[in-house]
């Protein structure tokens, strides 16, 4: 694709947020096809900070900084939209709809060079804040930064892995407790209409023993969660108390058995 094609509707974002089938490809082949995908070369943030991406940590091994990765400059066109569309943009970004980049030509003409908006959405939707937007299942915006869909399951898992991966070397558990939170924030709704979780894995197509491994333990949260639920619910009901007076003898916060019983 060349620097002034226009990408289909939910190629410029998908492509860069989904990665490939890992039957055939582990997490660092994610990494560069969904550079390709968006034709930049490293992983970087919006347009109030960035992150070095591989190439980025390469070219910091011989300088200052004992070879910590050197931020990628963000590219300018995200200041520019961040100043057009600062709930998009912002420092806390939301979802982009698939067909931003269409809706953004319409919207704004020759204001924006489409091969420079293609590089520049490239380079935010790989950015750590706006990955962490999706994996903690915000829905996607239009230009006005309202929602208008949900991101694709698959989207939300790629997420999930990568800002866990990007977080393990800092600290490593509470990396895995706030993957594993939106993991569960994730499956809830599948679990709570009583879905197979099969059917959800075949859906988002991953293989990789770390992620089902993380799947398995939210599985399993949720479940333990839905247990103590019922169990709570059982207790009230044979009680005969008040919802007031049934918190007051167990100890518990009013609001948290009234949320409890409602579900």
């Amino acid at each position: 694709m060349t620097d002034h094609a226009l990408p289909a509707p939910a190629s410029t974002l998908a492509a860069a947020e989904t990665p490939p089938n890992d039957k055939s490809r582990g997490r660092r082949g994610q990494g560069r096809d969904a550079d390709r995908a968006s034709g930049n070369g490293a992983s970087a943030s919006g347009a109030n900070g960035s992150e070095g991406g591989k190439g980025a940590g390469k070219a910091g091994r011989g300088g200052r900084g004992g070879g910590r990765p050197v931020p990628r400059p963000v590219h300018p066109l995200l200041v520019q939209l961040a100043d057009l569309h600062p709930r998009l943009f912002g420092p806390r970004p939301r979802p982009l709809k698939l067909g931003i980049f269409e809706d953004l030509v319409a919207a704004h003409g020759e204001a924006l060079v489409p091969g420079e908006l293609k590089l520049a959405l490239g380079q935010h939707v790989r950015s750590s804040r706006y990955l962490q937007a999706v994996a903690e299942g915000h829905p996607r915006c239009g230009l006005d930064g309202e929602p208008v869909q949900a991101a694709a399951p698959e989207h939300v898992l790629h997420a999930v892995m990568e800002i866990w991966r990007r977080r393990q070397g800092r600290d490593p558990q509470a990396a895995r407790a706030w993957a594993l939170g939106c993991m569960a924030h994730a499956l809830e709704p599948v679990h709570t209409a009583g879905q197979d979780r099969a059917d959800w894995l075949a859906q988002v197509r991953t293989q990789d023993p770390q992620t089902l491994a993380l799947v398995d333990e939210a599985w399993a949260e949720l479940a333990a969660r839905a247990a103590k639920r019922e169990a709570l619910r059982r207790a009230y009901e044979a009680s005969g108390q008040s919802v007031e007076a049934f918190a007051d003898m167990y100890g518990m916060e009013l609001g948290q058995v009234k949320d409890a019983l409602a579900s």
